[in-house]
């Protein structure tokens, strides 16, 4: 057994997961969680329109890793691998963001490709999962990106089929079309419009009309699902391996998109962090929706909390 660490950095939060990993006889890995915790620094907040980090969300960001240094010494980590994605590689000022982390954590964060990104977030999806349910279909949609990727999983191993990760996330296309309080219809449009032009890029190369399973991860998934199921305060294990079905969807995509900022927040389950963002999340996960129904006839969404944290501390075997 190995006790391990995971960083994920991404455009809107900072996610640590700290891991008991045991790799039995034929291959398969059990990850046991010792510590998950998640917090919202808002990283990439203006990267689309300035194209740098801004001084206060490094601040954020540096104050949380530090936070997560701490956790992973006392708890024992033999090893820690930290990940940087959206963000950080669009951003003119990334060397600032590197010599923090490089300070704080003690190692070098890695900027990993879109690419890479979603094979991680896939692994880590799949891992719990009947390989009968495959070919499973597995997106996240993170701040700044979405990634796609579909491929199989016999138990021990994921064989990736094609993955894309294509720029919109619940931070970009708030920022860029949802400013008023709540979005106006013409808001509305104009961001399905573009989610429907961006996620076009990964439906032309990724081959989901072979996948059986669609499978959610990461923050805004789970949070739909917890405003769906109504819950008080939020419950990861209510939410894990919940479903929505495109009704289901439909149905709280425009209850959120539909609300006031001080009414989302008041949601029990809502994560203050998300407010400002979930109605976008919530929209591109819409468009996912159609587009999996029309290409490959799935019409319910496989909620997972695990993700790519999972699939990078499988990464450190």
């Amino acid at each position: 057994m190995a006790r391990l660490a995971a960083i994920d950095c991404g455009t809107n939060s900072i996610r640590l997961l700290v891991a008991d990993v045991t790799v039995g006889g034929d291959g398969s890995a059990d990850v046991r969680d010792v510590h998950r915790e998640m917090r919202i620094v808002r990283l990439g907040e203006g990267v689309d329109a300035t194209g740098r980090l801004s001084a206060e969300a490094l601040e954020r960001t540096r104050a949380a890793l530090a936070d997560y240094t701490a956790i992973c010494r006392r708890k024992g980590a033999e090893r820690v691998r930290m990940v940087a994605t959206s963000a950080t590689r669009d951003a003119a000022n990334r060397d600032e963001f590197f010599g923090m982390t490089r300070d704080v954590l003690g190692v070098e964060a890695e900027v990993i490709s879109g690419d890479e990104e979603a094979r991680l977030s896939f692994t880590g999806a799949v891992g719990d999962l009947d390989p009968d349910d495959g070919p499973f279909v597995v997106t996240d949609i993170g701040g700044g990106s979405t990634e796609v990727v579909v491929g199989t999983w016999d138990g021990v191993r994921a064989d990736i089929v094609g993955a894309r990760s294509v720029d919109i996330g619940c931070v970009r296309i708030t920022e860029r079309c949802l400013r008023s309080d709540p979005p106006t219809p013409d808001e509305i449009a104009a961001a399905l419009a573009l989610a429907g032009d961006v996620l076009g890029e990964a439906f032309e190369t990724v081959p989901v009309d072979k996948a059986h399973t669609w499978v959610g991860v990461a923050g805004t998934i789970t949070t739909l699902s917890a405003v769906d199921q109504g819950l008080d305060e939020y419950d990861s294990e209510r939410t894990h391996l919940s479903r929505l079905s495109d009704v289901d969807i439909d149905r709280t995509a425009t209850r959120l998109l539909e609300a006031t900022r001080e009414q989302r927040a008041a949601i029990g389950s809502m994560h203050p962090g998300r407010v400002d963002v979930i109605g976008g999340g919530a929209l591109i996960t819409q468009v996912l929706a159609q587009r999996f129904a029309a290409a490959a006839g799935i019409s319910e969404l496989l909620v997972s909390e695990h993700d790519i944290l999972d699939g990078i501390v499988l990464s450190l075997l």
